[in-house]
């Protein structure tokens, strides 16, 4: 009996469909709650490889949802990606892992994403989205599409060459313009995104035939829908129509408000870490060092720095405010 004795006595997948998923190699972009989720049924699932972007670190109120994160992750800002690999390394020693504690932007995508036969989203933005849905069709690499929040949940995946893409099908996509930091969320709603990401993928891994259709629905209210999209396509659309340019690919975000955060990412810093110390030293602002970040305070805002070059400020409420704030401390 195997590891994946179940698996392969399932009559969609079998042995042939098992062997095509062993060889196989996963993209997952955002490491929170659906992330986590994703990343240990892919791992569990027998992939051969998992590849993780997430800019983000572990805080307490991600334990509730956010699963293989351990409280000493929230106490200690672990970044998700390096709390997500050890867990992952628990589950199978074989499996191999590539993390990035990096902004997901087109050199990351086309750096770490090329070799990726599905990428699943798990992020927490329309901006990443596109650009994701760009980098798919220019390199015909199947995403699936996810987002919940409250009770609500909805996965969708899009395949270049033959499903419309993200861009077509904005317009019956569930509005999801609220966020877990104002009106919560609970873990079933999580579950069935995911379930249904997982679902598409294995049968794209597999290369099982399917009718790929847009699932929604309300878990608390018990509410379900399901919609067919192929006859969506608009020969115009500029990432999967007849001259497709995909523009998001070279559209740059150097200043972010993080969604629900009260947080804004600064992209373009141009010091090193040695350069910021001294700066920091200078100015008798008091810091803490670990291997992936630099945290301290300024004016009443918690800033990080990593590694790379990131710096996060956080109570603020607009872009316009951080700028003040960056200017302050910077110059």
């Amino acid at each position: 009996m195997t590891r994946y004795d179940r698996q392969i006595k399932f009559y969609g997948i079998g042995e042939s469909g098992q062997s095509l998923i062993q060889n196989a190699t996963v993209g997952i972009i955002g490491c929170g709650a659906l992330g986590t989720h994703l990343a240990e049924s892919i791992a569990r699932c027998g992939v051969k490889k998992i590849v993780i972007v997430d800019r983000d670190y572990v805080e307490i109120s991600n334990l509730q949802r956010q699963s293989l994160f351990k409280e000493c992750d929230a106490l200690n800002s672990t970044p998700k990606v390096v709390a997500c690999e050890r867990e992952l390394r628990a589950i199978r020693s074989d499996l191999e892992i590539e993390t990035y504690i990096e902004h997901c932007d087109t050199s990351l995508l086309e750096a770490a994403f090329l070799q990726c036969d599905c990428i699943l989203d798990a992020t927490d933005n329309f901006e990443t989205r596109l650009l994701l849905n760009d980098f798919s069709y220019k390199h015909n690499i199947p995403w699936i599409y996810g987002a919940c929040v409250e009770s609500t949940y909805v996965a969708c995946p899009f395949i270049p060459g033959v499903t419309p893409c993200f861009n077509c099908v904005m317009g019956i996509l569930p509005v999801m313009n609220r966020t877990c930091d104002t009106v919560g969320i609970i873990e079933p709603a999580v579950n069935l995104a995911t379930s249904y990401q997982m679902m598409y993928c294995m049968k794209i891994l597999s290369r099982t035939p399917f009718d790929a259709k847009l699932v929604f629905g309300d878990v608390w209210q018990m509410d379900h829908t399901s919609l067919k999209f192929s006859k969506m396509f608009d020969a115009s659309c500029p990432t999967c129509g007849n001259n497709p340019s995909y523009p998001n690919l070279s559209f740059k975000h150097t200043e972010t408000m993080l969604c629900g955060r009260d947080t804004v990412q600064f992209t373009t810093l141009k010091f090193n870490e040695d350069e910021l110390v001294a700066h920091l030293k200078s100015h008798h602002i008091a810091h803490v060092k670990n291997p992936y970040f630099i945290r301290f305070n300024f004016s009443d805002h918690p800033m990080i720095w990593f590694k790379g070059g990131r710096l996060l400020i956080h109570n603020v409420k607009t872009v316009n405010a951080a700028k003040k704030i960056y200017h302050q401390l910077f110059g």
